[in-house]
């Protein structure tokens, strides 16, 4: 079924999403162990996508050919450092240090359809300010979710998340947005981190969307990194990135993707 043009699931194709959000949830948790000093970013992709394809699926990020590039990704994961906000590429020459934060970006396809997925983690001990900026991120993720209800406006979701992360004096990317996802892994409506209550697109019941704040700790501006991939902030500020595939119903929207297994692998580290 179509609203607006974009797809409205069945439960059934929605199942289907949340078993691929299931093992993208599960992936995260199994990468934990391996976020140490000294290993490599493209290790860690190589990691992922054996991950993803014992368990049956495949990797969505790799062979996504996204609008207005020329080429397609060609990695299982986005990992981004410090001051990049998203879609850093993997590198045998870049290794993980005591201190940074690396935000983990990843798609899961399964059976047609698919799941997307971020998290910031914080690599040995972090600065208090780049601490902060992990909290206040993860909780204007879950700011943005609470809005996302049949018949509220993605307004309502970046109002939510902007003027959250506002009143603690940083920065959201306001030219990056999260976006539909099911039948492709990016596909409308946008779902802004800005916005005005009441205002943008309502949403339907059973739509499926990503909601992905993305926070600066400085200048709201970004710009693109030398790698043509990665996007920055421009004053070179620490940034981070939490995501999760999401349902819209009447009552409480529905989360598909989850941290749990994160927090739990977390605890053993």
């Amino acid at each position: 079924m179509k609203y607006e043009g974009w797809p409205i699931y069945s439960e059934e194709q929605i199942r289907i999403i949340a078993a691929a959000a299931d093992i993208l949830s599960r992936l995260f948790g199994y990468l934990v162990p391996h976020l140490t000093p000294g290993i490599s970013t493209a290790e860690l992709d190589e990691i992922a996508e054996d991950f993803i394809r014992r368990e049956g699926a495949e990797p969505a990020f790799k062979g996504y050919q996204p609008p207005f590039e020329e080429e397609s990704y060609p990695y299982t994961l986005c990992v981004s450092i410090n001051e990049e906000v998203v879609h850093g590429l993997p590198s045998p020459h870049r290794y993980l240090t005591s201190g940074q934060i690396l935000t983990i970006d990843c798609g899961v396809r399964l059976e047609g359809f698919h799941a997307d997925m971020a998290y910031t983690f914080a690599i040995g001990a972090v600065s208090p300010q780049a601490a902060r900026l992990l909290q206040v991120t993860h909780e204007a993720l879950w700011r943005g979710i609470a809005q996302a209800k049949a018949g509220a406006y993605t307004g309502d979701i970046g109002y939510a998340i902007s003027e959250f992360v506002k009143s603690y004096n940083f920065a959201v990317s306001e030219q990056l947005t999260g976006h539909g996802v099911g039948e492709a892994m990016h596909m409308p409506p946008d779902v802004p981190n800005v916005g005005k209550p009441g205002k943008g697109v309502r949403l339907p019941e059973n739509l499926v969307i990503a909601i992905e704040p993305m926070v600066h700790i400085g200048s709201r501006r970004i710009t693109r990194g030398p790698d043509g991939w990665s996007v920055q902030t421009k004053d070179g500020s620490l940034a981070a990135h939490f995501e999760h595939t999401v349902v819209v119903r009447r009552g409480s929207p529905q989360v598909l993707t989850s941290f749990e297994p994160i927090k739990k692998a977390l605890v053993h580290v």
